[in-house]
């Protein structure tokens, strides 16, 4: 998977639509290969884009969970500390 797709489920506050739509270029990006499309490529391209966000939003607004929401910022403080556990490791 792309590292930078991000979970979006079940976060206080929930995911904006810019977030949406940035996980979506970013898997259509991985499975096309493309950073950005040529000229020829390009509506297929950003079609494609939109139709992934449309479909994660439908997603997301259709998933339930019990577990209480998590907190964007606690769960990056957890995510950096991970990073640097990961790349000490790597370094030592």
């Amino acid at each position: 998977m792309c590292r930078n797709i991000k979970t979006l489920f079940n976060f206080e506050p929930p995911a904006t639509q810019d977030e949406v739509r940035a996980s979506a270029l970013q898997f259509v990006r991985k499975l096309s290969g493309f950073t950005h499309p040529s000229q020829k490529n390009e509506a297929a391209f950003y079609y494609a884009v939109n139709e992934v966000t449309a479909a994660a939003q439908r997603l997301l607004d259709s998933l339930e969970t019990n577990a209480p929401p998590r907190d964007r910022d606690i769960e990056a403080e957890k995510a950096r500390e991970r990073g640097r556990k990961r790349y000490a490791r790597e370094t030592a």
